[in-house]
């Protein structure tokens, strides 16, 4: 289980990673206006996430003779995750390094500028500006910044992993040849 936890988590994390990668190149380090950089990026972890469903599907009808049970089909799932989250950790700390800017700064002033956009004034825009102000200092933490990219993609994970293990459990499921 484990080799086969390491080869679907390697292949997740660098299908993640790399769209994480090719996003920030393809857009000279700025997200995508709006909400599609938040719809490509979960769009890529969906489909970078599909190796858990694949993974598990390997193991139920290689090791486990075209049956597994839920309880072990979740927990691969979850490590295949975990590896996952991992490598798309190691690929936006790529990205903050390759960047020639100042992540949290630009991040920050991003809250400020929408809060001024919205017509946001006086002790409110106050607030807002000093959550921004709070926001970089927090992020400017690697003990803090990665926890927080870990938890973008690793609850996607949990959610792949849950559904492939109830869908997967069955063996009439895309039975073994």
């Amino acid at each position: 289980m484990g080799r086969t936890l390491l080869k679907y988590g390697v292949i997740a994390g660098l299908v993640a990673g790399g769209a994480l990668l090719a996003t920030m190149l393809a857009f000279q380090g700025q997200p995508p206006a709006g909400g599609y950089g938040m719809a490509l990026g979960f769009a890529s972890m969906l489909v970078a996430l599909s190796a858990v469903f694949v993974g598990i599907r390997h193991h139920r009808d290689q090791a486990g003779g075209g049956v597994i049970r839920f309880w072990p089909a979740f927990g691969l799932g979850l490590g295949i995750s975990l590896v996952a989250g991992l490598f798309y950790v190691a690929a936006w700390e790529l990205c903050l390094v390759l960047r020639d800017q100042d992540f949290a700064a630009f991040f920050a002033s991003s809250m400020v500028e929408g809060a001024k956009a919205r017509g946001v004034e006086g002790a409110d825009l106050a607030r807002v500006v000093e959550e921004a102000a709070s926001f970089e200092a927090m992020y400017r933490n690697p003990l803090v910044r990665m926890p927080m990219t870990f938890a973008e993609i690793f609850p996607v994970g949990v959610l792949v992993s849950l559904v492939s293990a109830l869908v997967l459990r069955n063996p009439r499921v895309l039975p073994a040849r």
